[in-house]
């Protein structure tokens, strides 16, 4: 079990190390502080939303703005497609590896603490599933245990939001709710219960639940190292061709139109700060209504941590901020990452943030990286 006297802190928002790869926040963990922030969570009782992108949100995020917002209200997100990994990198951000919610769980299950198993519930998957891995879960001792399980059978996110729904779910004093609704469904029952829900940790992690129930079979290690475990679960379950084939056309379309367009934009954004040394320097203003934080150079990732104190400082008045990007000339997806975060605090405070004199290259990297919609929102 993950040691809760670490120098692991779960933190707040603002310090999770994010990136942004069009548009989806990515956190950069291992599986250990991972495992730790889960336990971390369990332990103080404290909500703890987790998505594990892929390419199928990814997909899913251009047309469905709930959608894209479970992933910006999300506590945690390691990434789990290859293909998001392969983006990262030809975008030079630091994410080399993916954290599967599979591997999540299987490494909960695999943690020795057998006298005080994490409590799981199941909630969805085909009937009976759920029932089964219950049942597979609970034959051995492992580091988790099923405390219960429910087939909602099909309908809308409403249909299986009732009040009986939630209640059952909520009397098993479950630490961990495993939810089984495909993608889309799931991610927005989550985000729309997120408030009614009393078990700490939830994540959407489809596959798992046939996996335990031994239903369908996991992709060998060596199909999963070279990111083909999509081929190996078109084998398993040949209707997913379909929906494998439709996101790769998507992807096919954003790696030409965007992630192209962005790699060059990054890569300069590198040699003019190892060229010129470019500095951030930050700026307030504050009045009756607002506060307008002033940005001059690169917002880039070497900045950050600096721009972080600040936000720490203006978010303490509990005031809307302004951001002011006009003499700001270059962004990266680390500094995005910041931005989205920023974003979900003040949302969770019901206030705002606006962003201001954006040059027409910054706003075209705003839109390139999915972003184009913070220039005209406002958090509230």
């Amino acid at each position: 079990m993950a040691n809760l006297d670490t120098d692991f802190t779960t933190g707040d928002d603002l310090s999770r190390n994010v990136f942004c790869i069009l548009g989806m926040p990515i956190d950069v963990e291992d599986m250990r502080s991972v495992l730790y922030k889960i336990r971390k969570a369990v332990a103080n009782r404290a909500p703890f939303f987790i998505t594990t992108p892929n390419l199928n949100h990814l997909v899913n995020m251009q047309s469905d703005n709930e959608f894209r917002e479970s992933l910006y209200q999300s506590d945690l997100c390691p990434v789990d497609g290859m293909p998001i990994v392969w983006i990262a990198r030809i975008l030079s951000a630091p994410i080399k590896s993916r954290i599967a919610g599979s591997d999540i769980f299987d490494a909960l299950k695999a943690e020795h603490d057998f006298a005080k198993p994490l409590k799981i519930f199941l909630f969805g998957g085909l009937e009976g599933v759920a029932s089964l891995a219950c049942q597979a879960l609970n034959a051995r001792p492992s580091g988790l245990c099923c405390v219960g399980s429910l087939y909602p059978g099909f309908g809308s996110v409403d249909d299986m939001s009732g009040d009986d729904i939630v209640a059952k779910i909520n009397s098993s004093d479950a630490d961990f709710l495993v939810v089984s609704l495909g993608a889309q469904k799931g991610q927005l029952w989550l985000l729309r219960n997120h408030d009614r829900l009393r078990i700490p940790v939830r994540a959407h992690l489809g596959a798992v639940m046939n996996f335990q129930a031994a239903t369908v079979r996991r992709a060998p290690v060596v199909f999963r190292r070279l990111g083909l475990e999509w081929l190996w679960r078109i084998k398993e379950e040949p209707y997913l061709w379909r929906r494998y084939w439709s996101d790769g056309r998507v992807l096919l379309r954003l790696f030409l139109t965007r992630v192209l367009p962005l790699a060059i934009w990054t890569r300069w954004v590198r040699l003019a700060y190892r060229l010129h040394g470019q500095g951030l320097i930050i700026r307030q203003v504050r009045d009756d209504k607002s506060i307008t934080v002033s940005l001059s150079g690169a917002a880039i990732a070497g900045h950050v941590e600096k721009v972080i104190a600040t936000f720490r400082d203006v978010l303490r008045t509990k005031k809307p901020i302004v951001v002011d990007f006009t003499h700001v000339r270059a962004i990266d997806a680390r500094f995005f990452g910041l931005l989205l975060m920023l974003r979900k605090k003040l949302k969770g405070d019901s206030s705002s943030v606006s962003f201001v004199g954006l040059s027409p290259a910054i706003e075209r990297i705003f839109r390139l990286n999915g972003l184009g919609f913070l220039l005209t929102e406002m958090c509230l």
